[in-house]
């Protein structure tokens, strides 16, 4: 198979030029994951994708999650959640339409958090021909290495504690309330707030204001001030990729080294629909 990789010229992403519909073979394969590993965030442009392939090309880099929101997984395809705008004849959505709307990692809250996702656009919104819905994404290994040498001292060895139920949310969020049994399902986990990559070794901040309650060891004022200090730090510009959606894009991000965004600047009758598989990682350390 034929395949070129294109650098985004920012600080992470780059465009990985392949046919993804027929099967890819190993040696391809491991060029795809050696370039994503490099680049962080990846898109593959112009793909025409099955559920089926999407599922077999996403499995390839681990084990897929299902999606503790069941209500918005596909029909037939578990391993598929649903991220869309679009209401069914009833007027509710029929996925989940604030997904990404505040920074964050995918799966944090998981004692074995994501290692990476996929997102798939079938429908992407636009304007007068200009594309909305971009995602932002921010790199978390330069950010970890802009910080003074002090605060990498302080911070080694510490673990921020993450709480699923207390992810930001945007105002009047459409998404169903937790239920007990989620909640039962996601018990607060420690994560160190500086996660080494369990492939290339590299350092990163893993830490996210809101979901991230607090610091074990460390008085409750401090720790949250500490966390909403580092979230920010991230957030710095020179550290962003942002990506402009076409349909048929595969975008793919690496959720140990990277948080993002997803910008709300469409509405009805502007459409959004995307097929999400998202890859089960190891314990983080």
């Amino acid at each position: 198979m034929t395949l070129s990789v294109l650098p985004s010229g920012k600080t992470l992403g780059a465009e990985i030029v392949v046919d993804l519909a027929g099967d890819t073979d190993d040696a391809t394969f491991r060029r795809i994951e050696a370039a994503f590993h490099d680049h962080i965030v990846v898109v593959f442009r112009n793909q025409r994708l099955s559920s089926e392939r999407q599922i077999a090309f996403s499995r390839r880099f681990g084990e897929l999650e299902i999606h503790i929101v069941k209500k918005y997984l596909l029909a037939d395809y578990p391993e598929i959640l649903l991220v869309s705008n679009i209401k069914n004849a009833a007027g509710e959505n029929i996925g989940l339409a604030d997904a990404g709307f505040t920074w964050h990692s995918d799966v944090s809250y998981r004692q074995r958090p994501s290692r990476c996702s996929l997102l798939y656009a079938i429908e992407v919104p636009e304007q007068d021909g200009v594309t909305l819905g971009n995602t932002v994404f921010a790199n978390t290994i330069r950010a970890y290495d802009a910080l003074p040498d002090s605060m990498k001292t302080w911070l080694a060895g510490r673990r921020a504690v993450h709480r699923y139920s207390e992810r930001m949310r945007v105002a009047n969020s459409p998404r169903p309330k937790l239920t007990a049994a989620q909640l039962a399902e996601t018990p607060d986990v420690a994560h160190p707030i500086v996660r080494t990559h369990p492939f290339t070794g590299r350092r990163a901040l893993y830490v996210t204001k809101g979901e991230c309650i607090g610091i074990e060891g460390v008085p409750d004022d401090e720790g949250r001030a500490v966390i909403e200090e580092l979230h920010d730090h991230c957030l710095r510009p020179e550290f962003h990729y942002r990506h402009q959606w076409r349909t048929g894009d595969l975008l793919m991000w690496d959720n140990a080294t990277a948080m993002h965004l997803a910008i709300c600047d469409y509405a009805l009758p502007q459409r959004r629909l995307m097929h999400r598989t998202t890859v089960i990682g190891s314990v983080p350390f």
